[in-house]
């Protein structure tokens, strides 16, 4: 019989968990890659919960992440906009602002690191 290498984590138990404010974010990692659940409730908004924590006018982090429920929009620094909603997958590059849209939480997996050119 053959072993199979796997590693398992949940989000039942994360390996840290950060709350700023209107959000709570959980962190799954394996190695160099990481898994945040964040859960951002209306009224969240990049520019007022996270932008002084960040110090930066704007977020200056790659995300690739996938929509479980719950409407995001993004603007660029540029002043495009998108909005994403469930079962959608993007990729934010630097230099945005986001907030939830509507009234309802919005949970999104954003996957970090998960592979890096050497």
């Amino acid at each position: 019989m053959a072993t199979v290498d796997t590693d398992t984590k949940s989000f039942n138990t994360p390996d840290d968990v950060k709350t700023p404010p209107n959000a709570r974010m959980e962190f799954v990692s394996f190695g160099d890659m990481t898994i945040v659940r964040m859960t951002s409730q209306p009224g969240w908004r990049w520019s007022e919960s996270m932008k002084a924590a960040a110090g930066t006018d704007s977020c200056q982090r790659t995300h690739f992440s996938y929509v479980i429920s719950g409407r995001m929009r993004t603007r660029m620094d540029d002043g495009t906009e998108v909005e994403i909603g469930p079962g959608d997958i993007a990729i934010t590059r630097p230099g945005h602002d986001a907030w939830v849209v509507g009234d309802e939480p919005c949970v999104v997996l954003d996957i970090q690191d998960a592979s890096r050119n050497s």
